[in-house]
């Protein structure tokens, strides 16, 4: 479901997989017109692809606010799911779908790929075996560019409850550090500040603080407003060493400066294979929905003051700069802190 756009890369893997013989592609579906759909048969509705395909496994790369009923006509129909982040927009629907998944039997993969990073299970056996001691915090930082084109690349780029850099670009961090919390994770405060450097509805720049019952505190500083390029890392500092994970690299070092990569393992090949021992089934991602109703709930984003940002570049790849913001991404994650606990952001005047 969703063959255009991300989902192109979706049907990227199927292709290679269905050339290597380890399944047959029974259909693609999309509400607008499929580019190079090969032999493979084509739907705009996807009940009648269902009723007329029967697939075992549907791939649900649209929208995240068509995810829920979409996945329950799946799943009804005797379809396992690989969903795409973020899974769902609310707990109720959350709550929704796991219900349908135990009457019906069927299973769920979410598509977080960092959770079948190699490195993220090293840490946790780090975490867990207590070679980092006692565990001060959790955190994630990252510092990506996004132009004038990234906002303007469907209709609902840039739009409250559903875009923004925590709830999309960087919700992969964001999974990684809530999964090395003590588990089932039970929540008690959520804090977040968003700001915007452009006209949109969301934010480009943000942090969010979350404290668990049990377990440090996890915080989360990123902008879409990069002066440069910090790749995006999950750093867990101890009381006898911390361990840094490059999440999409997987590049791991533990207590050590020296880096080593360690690779991940395919979800879609997880779920074909070992659908009773998924990496990343609908229930682990719970407090991640969690923390995005908290996201979408929130105060709009503060706006930026245009005057104290840079421009680069001009048309689509028009990008907008925060001075500092690197460095200061960095400093709030390790100091587990908001960034108006450490600094001033150059907000508009009242």
């Amino acid at each position: 479901m969703g063959a255009n756009g991300h989902g192109r890369s979706h049907r990227r893997k199927l292709q290679e997989l269905s050339e290597a013989n380890r399944l047959e592609v029974a259909a693609y579906c999309d509400v607008a017109e499929v580019d190079e759909p090969g032999e493979v048969p084509v739907y705009r509705d996807h009940q009648a692809m269902l009723a007329e395909t029967r697939p075992d496994v549907v791939i649900i790369c649209t929208p995240p606010h068509t995810h829920l009923p979409i996945a329950l006509d799946c799943v009804r129909a005797g379809a396992d799911l690989l969903l795409e982040k973020p899974p769902m927009l609310a707990l109720a629907d959350h709550e929704t779908l796991q219900a349908a998944l135990d009457e019906t039997g069927q299973v769920c993969q979410v598509g977080f790929q960092a959770l079948g990073s190699a490195g993220l299970t090293r840490v946790r056996e780090a975490i867990a075996s207590g070679a980092l001691g006692e565990i001060i915090g959790i955190s994630a930082f990252g510092a990506w560019q996004r132009d004038d084109a990234y906002w303007s690349r469907s209709p609902w780029a840039g739009k409250r409850t559903i875009d923004g850099a925590l709830a999309n670009p960087f919700a992969h961090a964001t999974m990684q550090c809530l999964a090395l919390l003590p588990q089932p994770i039970r929540i008690a405060s959520i804090e977040v500040e968003r700001y915007r450097a452009r006209p949109i509805e969301v934010d480009d720049t943000a942090t969010l603080r979350v404290r668990p019952v049990d377990g440090p505190p996890v915080v989360v500083a990123v902008t879409l407003c990069a002066e440069g390029f910090l790749p995006g890392s999950v750093l867990v500092q101890g009381t006898a060493g911390e361990a840094e994970l490059e999440y999409p690299t997987d590049r791991l070092r533990l207590s050590t400066p020296d880096w080593e990569t360690t690779g991940r393992a395919d979800l879609l090949l997880n779920l074909l294979d070992d659908r009773d021992s998924l990496i990343a089934p609908l229930a682990v991602t719970a407090a991640f929905t969690a923390v995005l109703e908290h996201i979408h709930a929130a105060p709009t984003p503060i706006a930026l003051d245009p005057a104290r940002l840079v421009e680069r570049h001009a048309g689509p790849a028009r990008q907008v700069v925060i001075p500092g913001i690197d460095q200061l991404v960095r400093t709030a994650a390790r100091r587990l802190a908001l960034f108006s606990e450490i600094s001033d952001l150059p907000t508009e005047r009242p």
